[in-house]
């Protein structure tokens, strides 16, 4: 199979019980954040959050390799690329000691803005300057 064939189908591709999958890598990621997120706040041990992080990141990453499978494109969307930025902040979290709840707070305004933001600018492609 062709690079292009592989990665950008000209159809999406789609499996019975892929929204399910989806939904419960997000409840997982949302419950790593939870826990990441009070370990900062209230300034524990990083061996108690940890665990938490490594959650966050394994159910964000999985929800990448889902939509890279599913199309490709995604990668090339401000949606896809605003993901990346935020798996970097929290892949960089352990190494910014001091700095925790700023990364974190930075990676909430992301996921605000990026969740919520019209489709024209979540389908925006910097790449190609247009919505793709």
């Amino acid at each position: 199979m062709k690079f292009k064939q592989c990665f950008f189908p000209a159809q999406s591709r789609s499996f019975y019980g892929k929204r399910w999958l989806d939904i419960a890598l997000r409840t997982l990621h949302l419950l790593g954040l939870l826990g990441v997120s009070g370990g900062i706040i209230f300034h524990a041990e990083q061996a108690l959050w940890q665990p938490y992080l490594l959650t966050t990141i394994l159910s964000g990453s999985s929800m990448v390799l889902l939509s890279l499978w599913t199309n490709g494109r995604w990668l090339l969307q401000n949606r896809g690329l605003t993901i990346i930025v935020k798996i970097i902040i929290l892949s960089i979290l352990p190494v910014f000691p001091g700095y925790e709840l700023y990364l974190l707070f930075s990676m909430v305004i992301i996921s605000g803005f990026s969740s919520h933001a019209p489709g024209r600018f979540r389908y925006y492609s910097p790449f190609f300057g247009q919505q793709i």
